[in-house]
């Protein structure tokens, strides 16, 4: 008697499923997974052993591997059907040998692809306003770094899309401990323009470039927002009771903060987001910091 789907064996419907393979499985890989974990067989590649036994207790199938070393991803090339790939390249130089690595361990089986890069790569716009069809000018070495990893999954002969991400936050991911240390931030003339995404919007973006990304395209994963960096760290402080960063001009700032964190505010622009909505039908959960932030206070 043939067996129908239906009534196949729950392990064998298990083993049938697409595998999906997340690299970079923190905060939004996360997401990813629970979402996801019914109806893939999800894989996630991690580089501690001792996160085994959570991301099996989450859902997935891990693998112990190093981006860095392309000897231990040999198992990926029969891991994954379908990538997303969250990993960040190396703190250093201007290639991500990392990704070549993973193009080369998943080879040419892959069906989907999905690279989650960052809105750095667009570099300083002077607070004007962009979309996917501006030219990339990153000016950081960690910019170009994310831009030669999008050039390698978008040349490979992979079904590859490219999610360009602003700053991520969350319940957990805002800038309140910034805050309370009473970080100041640019005066009114001197701020600059930022983008952001919550986490649990970024996971749905991702999902959704899995299935309907088009092959070679980028999209700007941000969300409606069109604030100054300065305005942002006000809302928060406001919402949670805290008192407002002192606003300095910029040669005061610069002595202030590190240079990590001052390159962030060398940057200026806004994204326009209307591809996400037109051709992933992305409908954002928190549309702006002041929705995300009036659910939190709730």
């Amino acid at each position: 008697m043939q067996v129908s789907v239906v009534d196949r064996p729950p392990e064998r419907r298990r083993l049938k499923r697409p595998r999906l393979l997340i690299v970079g499985c923190g905060d939004v890989g996360g997401r990813i997974l629970a979402c996801l974990r019914g109806r893939f067989r999800v894989v996630a590649l991690t580089t501690r052993a001792a996160r085994v036994p959570a991301l099996r207790a989450a859902g997935a199938v891990p693998i112990v591997g190093d981006l860095d070393q392309r000897q231990t991803l040999r198992r990926l090339r029969a891991a994954a059907t379908h990538v997303i790939h969250l990993a960040p390249p190396p703190n250093h130089g201007v290639r991500d040998p990392r990704t070549r690595n993973l193009r080369l361990a998943v080879g040419t089986t892959c069906q989907r692809f999905v690279y989650v890069s960052t809105t750095g790569v667009y570099g300083d716009a002077g607070g004007a306003w962009l979309d996917e069809t501006a030219p990339p000018r990153p000016t950081t070495d960690r910019a170009r770094r994310r831009l030669d990893a999008e050039r390698i999954v978008r040349a490979a002969p992979l079904k590859a899309c490219v999610l360009r991400v602003p700053g991520i936050y969350a319940a957990d991911r805002l800038p309140l401990q910034r805050l309370r240390g009473g970080t100041p931030a640019l005066t009114e003339d001197d701020d600059v323009y930022s983008n952001h995404i919550h986490a649990e919007d970024l996971a749905r973006i991702a999902i959704a470039a899995l299935f309907r990304g088009r092959p070679g395209r980028v999209y700007n994963a941000v969300d409606d927002s069109a604030l100054k960096m300065g305005d942002y760290f006000d809302r928060v402080a406001d919402a949670f009771g805290l008192p407002r960063p002192p606003r300095l001009p910029r040669a005061q700032v610069r002595a202030a903060v590190s240079p990590a964190m001052y390159s962030f505010m060398s940057e200026s622009r806004r994204l326009r987001n209307a591809r996400i909505k037109r051709e992933l039908r992305v409908r954002l959960r928190y549309p702006t910091i002041d929705a995300a932030l009036a659910t939190l206070i709730r």
